[in-house]
């Protein structure tokens, strides 16, 4: 550890969302230089710095501050330095010269007590002086509020964002309800506010408590799917929350209702528990979705004849209810297609796109990720773009970046709707309550909406059932493919996935697609999943290794992702001498390792590079997003992922939070992407996880191949395990109310 007492010399590099400074210190002749997270500092300032002495690869000796302390000017020359610094915005060397000769090592008591006094230095009016105090002021008023908030052990950065926000009215919300922090300010959660209620004597049953804690609740049922929760449920798991014994919470659910905080609906008898963004966001959808549902009369004769020479056109033999759908499409303003794998939905697409083509309609394809466009253009042949592209992202005004994003941030919406006849979307499964609210502000009536998904994977990461609450009504066409073609049928993995669905066994021969490896021990899985992945599968499936995805039913356990993780990524992208790397947390990004985007981010900057020039820029990462770490950058404290679709985007290591390593991810992780393999871990897991639904989803996501390591009675264990994750969700009601009202 190492002291170091001097002037701010000159301030290098400064990230403003989170402080991270690189500045130097001259203490004597002798100049440091310092890195550290420190949002206030100045040049010209005199300070006292500690922390770690260390030696970078390329920049040399550098502080690595631990803690730092900016002290008052007392001499003329220390006054004067600072002042002249441009730490004060229209105040020269030459000027701070002159106040300092006029009023000596009083200077900065005139400044805070008497500003007006200023006045008498030549070339200082009475504006300029108010506004030097003003500068002052505020300088001070931040550096007070930082030493405060670090009482709390509350970061540089989120300490900036609190003051931001508050002012100097941050005391008094703090001393009356510090729980405001949690709803008020993005980066602080329920267990920092409760953290600080504490450290300020809140009472653990204090009114402010218990409805954070309610609202807490509920945003965690948010993140686990849920767009509402069971009154008594809440309550529960509220009180346990708060280690608080059983009590009548109802006055609290009282009061928050009548903030308009949360909306309480009683159905069947059962009173249930919204956040009230999540509960407009389902009555607009079911609204919506009943407006656009129009029908119209079509001549079935002359379809009939269109759909023929679309067969003989494209060489195909549609089956009944492929040219159903046809039908629907020709006359329902709103049409859901759903199938299995190898039932002919990417045909249907393609005979509906030629379809609307013949009658002149404009017709745009879209789906939830990146990797599910990419492959929604390489089946049908048109283009596809993400829904967050075909909404024209804007980055603009939202609530919540996980789940509660304003319809605001899309440049379609109700008043610049999209321009076009037909909409299709496919990987429906994947769309939660709130994009699919934004896309159906943006969908006028007379535009045809054909939604296509298999209702039997798993839903949405994010709040919502929609695709399966939208089949449920019984209110819109719905066209359900369940022909095996030939095709497809030769392929294992297709005849296993709709056995998997059957609740039948599967059927492994190890000579086609569908291949299993007996190990009895988890250690011994892993080394087999590693060397299936590194040496044996490229070559049998043709790819690179980066494209043979790992799944796992879990995050957590000697097979869940983190581990698998740590396994491959030694054998896969072992440390090498100049290949640079992050500690962060309990493992390491290194450059070159596969990654993905584990939240919504849709303030983050991408780029679209050829031969080292920018030639498109835009906004937002999202949930499930795939790239590979190019570059980490230690001094400035970065690290740049290149993603599949060719964004680079640059992360502050700050923000590292949003990735994790992706050499295994988790089922749920994979939706909507395909892959050429597919490797899983079959030993055991948690119960609620090992069934059915997430075996079928995992199959469902191998192209050529599916290799399962471990025991083969782990794979019908998990076929018998019939029972689903119950996902609480309202659209089915909302949508048959809906429609009784439009009745």
């Amino acid at each position: 550890m190492v002291e170091v007492t001097g002037y701010v010399e000159h301030i290098t590099f400064r990230n403003e969302e989170n402080g991270y400074t690189v500045f130097s210190v001259a203490e004597g002749k002798k100049l440091h230089m310092c890195v550290g997270m420190i949002q206030t500092i100045e040049e010209g300032e005199y300070v006292t710095v500690s922390g770690e002495e260390t030696v970078h690869n390329i920049y040399g000796k550098q502080i690595k501050v631990s803690h730092y302390e900016i002290k008052v000017p007392e001499d003329k020359e220390s006054i004067l330095r600072y002042l002249g610094s441009g730490a004060i915005k229209g105040l020269g060397m030459r000027t701070a010269e002159r106040i300092v000769k006029l009023f000596g090592e009083d200077t900065l008591r005139i400044i805070d007590e008497e500003p007006e006094r200023l006045e008498e230095v030549r070339g200082i009016s009475l504006k300029k002086a108010m506004d030097i105090s003003a500068q002052m002021e505020e300088k001070k008023e931040l550096r007070e509020s930082m030493l405060y908030l670090q009482k709390f052990q509350i970061s540089n950065a989120l300490a900036v964002k609190i003051y931001n926000e508050y002012g100097h009215k941050m005391y008094e919300i703090l001393e009356k309800n510090p729980y405001r922090l949690a709803e008020d300010i993005d980066g602080v959660g329920f267990r920092i506010a409760d953290d600080i209620a504490k450290q300020l004597g809140v009472g653990e049953d204090s009114e402010y408590r218990l409805r954070a804690g309610i609202l807490y609740g509920l945003q965690c049922a948010g993140m686990n799917g849920h767009v509402y929760y069971p009154m008594e449920k809440l309550t529960k798991e509220t009180l346990r929350l708060l280690r608080l014994p059983d009590r009548d919470l109802r006055e609290c659910y009282q009061d928050l209702a009548l903030e308009k905080k949360i909306v309480i609906k009683n159905w069947e008898g059962e009173d249930l528990v919204y956040l009230s963004n999540f509960y407009y966001a389902e009555l607009d959808v079911a609204n919506r979705l009943i407006q656009l549902n129009f029908k119209q009369d079509i001549d079935e004769q002359a379809v009939t004849r269109t759909v023929k020479d679309l067969e003989e056109e494209n060489k195909i033999a549609l089956d009944d209810l492929q040219r159903q759908a046809v039908f629907e499409a020709a006359k329902s303003g709103i049409l859901v297609i759903t199938g299995g794998p190898g039932t002919g939905k990417t045909t249907t697409i393609h005979t509906l796109l030629r379809f609307f083509e013949m009658q002149n309609m404009e017709i745009l394809l879209a789906a939830p990720t990146g990797r599910a466009a990419k492959r929604m253009s390489e089946a049908t042949g048109y283009e596809a773009s993400t829904i967050h592209r075909l909404l024209e992202y804007s980055g603009g005004p939202e609530e919540d970046s996980d789940t509660t994003r304003d319809i605001g941030a899309f440049e379609r919406n109700n008043e610049n709707p999209l321009e076009t006849d037909v909409v299709i979307i496919d990987e429906m499964s994947m769309v939660d309550i709130f994009l699919m609210r934004s896309l159906l502000h943006a969908i006028t009536f007379g535009t045809r909406l054909i939604l296509v998904g298999d209702v039997d994977q798993l839903p949405s990461v994010s709040p919502g059932n929609v695709l399966k609450d939208i089949i449920g009504s019984n209110q819109f066409s719905v066209v359900a493919l369940n022909k095996i073609f030939r095709q497809a049928g030769e392929s294992e993995i297709v005849t296993n996935a709709h056995l998997i669905n059957k609740g039948e066994p599967v059927v492994i021969t190890n000579k086609k697609d569908f291949l299993f490896v007996r190990r009895d021990d988890p250690v011994r899985v892993a080394n087999v999943i590693a060397l299936l992945v590194k040496d044996k599968l490229p070559d049998y499936v043709d790819a690179d290794w980066r494209e043979i995805q790992v799944l796992s039913v879990t995050k957590i356990g000697p097979l869940g992702t983190q581990n698998l993780n740590k396994t491959l990524q030694e054998e896969l992208n072992p440390p090498e001498p100049g290949k640079n790397e992050k500690e962060h947390g309990d493992f390491v990004f290194r450059e070159g390792d596969k990654v993905m985007q584990i939240k919504n981010n849709y303030q983050a900057v991408w780029e679209k590079k050829s031969r080292g020039r920018v030639y498109e820029e835009g906004l937002g990462v999202f949930n499930g997003d795939m790239g590979r770490i190019t570059k980490i950058n230690t001094l400035m404290e970065m690290l740049e992922v290149e993603f599949d679709d060719d964004r680079h985007v640059i992360y502050s290591f700050k923000d590292l939070d949003e990735l994790e390593l992706a050499y295994a991810v988790t089922v749920h992780k994979s939706q909507g992407s395909e892959y050429p393999a597919v490797v899983m871990p079959m030993l055991s897991g948690p119960p609620m996880l090992m069934n059915r639904n997430v075996l079928y989803t995992a199959v469902t996501r191998a192209k050529k191949c599916v290799v399962m390591v471990g025991h083969q009675e782990t794979i019908q264990t998990m076929i018998n395990n019939a029972g689903e994750h119950r996902r609480y969700s309202g659209l089915l009601r909302q949508i048959q109310g809906a429609a009784e009202v439009e009745e």
